[in-house]
């Protein structure tokens, strides 16, 4: 990582911890209520636990860092040695964390640019890589946010998820979506457009969702290079399958990614979770 630039994202980057630390990324972590416990996603609660609370329907619901715990963040990153911070997080369209941050960088030590980059999951991971990478070669602040936005612009996230309830609950899909999705008892692909999540077709049975959602996936890929993230909850057979059929359908494929989704994520979507990122170089 480049002494001057630091990068900062929040939990729901899902990056691998490996890639983290390579790159020098920190990430702030999002929370989830249980119950009556706050617990913080990636080293308080474990996806195993909330698919068995999401099945036992008991009430979790999600919240936001607060601007305190970003502006600790931005201290310690500066006392590291960074002269500026790109932060880069979720859409604001699902989630408060970019608001946040933007107070907590009106009194960091060092400029901060926060970014809404309008995605989630690896989606989000992606563009927190593209600004690593400039601020590892030298980039400067501007740089490596334009190198974030930039990869932001070209990625498409599409998701398969057995049930619209969850996102319903949460508020993170309207009512009138959820319950067009659910009529016919039919199979919901989802997409984010704009920063929202958007019901994209309906199909008729989970197979066939999950057949179209490789569709989706390789017919963005085409022929260009492309990083692609394969996400789940609670289905690592589905993920594994879905991963192995668009190694071999994708012939620009780059960097591949497999990985459970968090907490966070998985309180509005539930168990059965499907999702492909793709995201050209």
């Amino acid at each position: 990582m480049s002494r001057h630039v630091a990068i900062v994202t929040d939990s729901t980057a899902y990056l691998p911890h490996r890639t983290m630390e390579r790159h020098g990324i920190t990430a702030v972590p999002l929370t989830v209520v249980l119950g009556d416990q706050a617990l913080e996603e990636g080293s308080e609660i474990s996806t195993r636990a909330l698919a068995q609370a999401l099945t036992k329907r008991r009430p979790v619901t999600t919240s936001r860092p607060s601007p305190q715990v970003f502006a600790e963040t931005y201290r310690r990153v500066a006392e590291s040695g960074a002269r500026g911070i790109v932060s880069l997080h979720l859409s604001g369209e699902l989630s408060g964390t970019y608001d946040a941050a933007v107070l907590a960088a009106r009194e960091a030590p060092v400029p901060v640019r926060v970014v809404d980059t309008g995605m989630v999951a690896m989606a989000l991971g992606f563009c927190a890589l593209a600004a690593a990478e400039t601020a590892e070669a030298g980039g400067t602040l501007d740089e490596a946010v334009t190198a974030a936005e930039k990869r932001a612009a070209g990625t498409s996230a599409y998701f398969y998820v057995d049930t619209l309830d969850y996102l319903r609950r949460g508020g993170r899909i309207g009512a009138a979506q959820a319950l067009l999705g659910s009529a016919l008892a039919v199979k919901p692909l989802l997409s984010l457009d704009g920063g929202r999540i958007e019901l994209l077709e309906k199909v008729r049975t989970a197979s066939r969702a999950i057949a179209r959602l490789e569709e989706l996936a390789a017919e963005r890929a085409g022929g260009a290079e492309v990083d692609i993230a394969v996400h789940h909850l609670a289905a690592p057979e589905r993920a594994a399958a879905l991963a192995d059929r668009l190694r071999e359908r994708v012939p620009g494929l780059g960097e591949l990614h497999v990985s459970e989704v968090g907490a966070v994520i998985g309180a509005h979507t539930g168990p059965g979770l499907l999702g492909a990122v793709v995201s050209p170089r």
